[in-house]
């Protein structure tokens, strides 16, 4: 299944956080790293799905292209 990265990123700029708050609130060590799976350069891990889900107020279906 391909991830909607573009989701992702809208959701992100309507709950009003950064990329780097987005790095530090799933325990990343720089925005570098959130930023290249945003882009799509990094696979999303799976184990981050349920606390990315809480964190922009969504279900983890969202995440999917279906």
């Amino acid at each position: 299944m391909n991830i909607n990265l573009e989701f992702i990123k809208k959701r992100r700029l309507e709950r009003g956080f950064t990329q780097k708050q987005m790095a530090e609130k799933l325990g990343f060590c720089n925005a570098s790293i959130y930023n290249k799976i945003e882009l799509g350069h990094y696979k999303l891990p799976a184990e981050i799905m349920p606390q990315l889900a809480k964190i922009l107020k969504c279900k983890i279906t969202n995440f999917f292209i279906l």
